[in-house]
């Protein structure tokens, strides 16, 4: 269960939520019980510390909960760490390029594919000793690489970014793609629903994968048909939100 991208090769149509605020460890349990196929922390965005990342990695590969991390830029220091600390895969926010891609998957997968460091007595194999070229080759095959479509660029070039080898999903990041396109929150334009639909065309035509990330699940609705598998809905925060706007029910 803990491999994603063996899961979307069966066809299976995955849902996640973001970890934007909340670094208690107990949360991947709470989002595994509630049905959640993965989850991804935002370093991007979040104030996460380091030892908060490996906090919630270290129990959700206890409990075989998939978790990725989305890094705060494209630097060999942020993924190589977040993947050392056991982190399922990577999401690199706002790529817009070719090169982009080719960069992530130099930094995250073991020779001959990329130039990821070495050192096997990590989290990442949960301390058991490993045969190392079989375990690299493994890594290399099951560590799952997003890249996120957030703008005019990133969708010209998202031909050019699924072909990248390494690369398994593009997700769409429909906040600030609408931003960039000048139509804020206008999900259903004819602009960004072509959008989209470039995005879906381009991961299909290369044998790879595409999402979205909605807040709210109406959007999402509309898109569950469309060819987007690895989808996202919400958030830690948004649905403490949710939930705790029944209280004005009460009153």
């Amino acid at each position: 269960m803990n491999n994603l991208k063996a899961r979307l090769r069966r066809g299976e149509q995955l849902l996640g939520t973001m970890i934007t605020t909340f670094a208690s460890a107990d949360l991947p349990k709470v989002l595994q019980v509630c049905g959640f196929d993965f989850a991804v922390i935002d370093c991007e965005h979040g104030a996460f510390t380091t030892r908060e990342a490996a906090d919630l990695i270290c129990v959700a590969r206890a409990i075989s909960l998939p978790i990725i991390v989305r890094i705060p830029e494209l630097r060999r220091e942020h993924a190589l760490k977040f993947t050392e600390m056991g982190a399922n895969g990577l999401l690199l926010p706002n790529t817009e390029s070719a090169e982009q891609a080719r960069q992530l998957v130099d930094f995250t997968k073991y020779a001959p594919m990329g130039h990821r460091g070495v050192s096997l007595s990590r989290p990442h194999t949960d301390f058991v000793k490993q045969n190392g070229p079989e375990y690299m080759a493994r890594a290399n095959e099951e560590n799952i690489l997003l890249c996120q479509i957030e703008s005019r660029e990133g969708v010209r070039n998202i031909g050019e970014i699924m072909a990248v080898d390494g690369i398994d999903v593009a997700l769409i990041g429909p906040n600030d793609m609408s931003q960039d396109y000048g139509i804020l929150g206008q999900y259903d334009s004819p602009e960004l629903t072509d959008a989209f639909g470039r995005v879906i065309d381009a991961a299909r035509a290369h044998g790879k994968f595409s999402g979205v990330h909605f807040g709210s699940s109406a959007p999402l609705r509309k898109w569950l048909g469309s060819g987007l598998t690895m989808n996202m809905w919400n958030s830690d925060l948004g649905l403490l939100t949710n939930g705790a706007k029944e209280l004005s029910t009460l009153r």
